[in-house]
């Protein structure tokens, strides 16, 4: 029986199309700048497996995707770190040279391969100055893009690469940054992730040695609580301001010689966010 013929292009349009869904499936990471350094943030429902993880003392990792395929470039990738660093000297492992490892090894795989691998990657590294940080996101093919500013990748990555560039300023303090982050990966009028389902991480330039660190628990919710806290207790202060006029009211211990103060809000206080419940799909 002869075989059918397919083009090489055919076959690269096929294996890229493969990828990009299995990378589709999986939920969104966002990578950002902030004052101090470099914030990472994912919704991650498994407390077992990472999406954001530490490569070097200044270079940090995110991916989406297949967790086995991404977790096999993670190990390699602290493999090169350690090797290099121990042979030559620390300053010598850079992003950028692990960046251009991760892009030789995802091209070659991609077209040497009957099956592409379904991950998207970005590596981080933390400069001495703003000016020094790097972003780096690579995708299934090997393809290398050197992001500014900020990156999203996975899921509806567009969607919220677009949410995270309407609010994104340079120099955001960290707790402004994670907020950024936290409602461009909240799909317009849903909820937004628990706090329990977040996966955080900075390089903060200002650590000594090992600039990598995980956020959780409490510190996560106090950082959380610094932007949403003032817009919450705003609202009930308006009515506040004014009191007393000229009227037949009753004097009470706050009233003067004026009118009926005015009637509190009657709208329901703003809850706490709600749960969500995202499903099971690739991380």
């Amino acid at each position: 029986m002869p075989f059918g013929y397919a083009s090489p292009e055919q076959i690269m349009r096929d294996k890229a199309d493969y990828a990009r869904k299995g990378i589709a499936r999986g939920r969104s990471v966002v990578v950002l700048q902030y004052a101090d350094g470099i914030l990472f943030v994912a919704p991650n429902p498994s407390r077992a497996l990472h999406k954001i993880s530490e490569i070097y003392d200044r270079i940090g990792f995110a991916a989406v995707g297949r967790y086995n395929e991404f977790e096999e470039l993670r190990l390699g990738g602290i493999r090169y770190a350690d090797i290099n660093g121990y042979t030559y000297d620390r300053s010598d492992v850079t992003g950028r040279g692990l960046a251009n490892l991760y892009a030789s090894n995802l091209g070659r795989i991609f077209t040497e391969s009957i099956k592409s691998l379904e991950v998207e990657v970005v590596v981080a590294e933390v400069g001495d100055t703003p000016d020094g940080d790097a972003i780096y996101r690579l995708t299934f093919d090997g393809s290398v893009f050197d992001e500014h500013g900020f990156a999203a990748m996975g899921g509806q990555a567009e969607a919220v690469s677009t949410r995270v560039k309407e609010r994104y300023r340079e120099a955001m303090p960290l707790a402004e940054a994670l907020e950024t982050a936290v409602v461009a990966l909240t799909e317009p009028g849903g909820e937004r992730p628990p706090v329990g389902q977040l996966e955080v991480a900075v390089l903060d330039r200002n650590r000594e040695h090992r600039k990598f660190l995980r956020i959780t628990g409490s510190r996560l919710e106090r950082l959380l609580a610094q932007t949403a806290g003032p817009a919450e207790a705003a609202e009930p202060t308006e009515p506040t301001e004014p009191e007393a006029g000229s009227g037949d009211a009753p004097a009470g211990p706050e009233s003067g010689s004026g009118a009926a103060p005015q009637a509190p809000p009657t709208g329901p206080p703003t809850g706490p966010d709600g749960d969500v419940d995202d499903g099971s799909s690739p991380l």
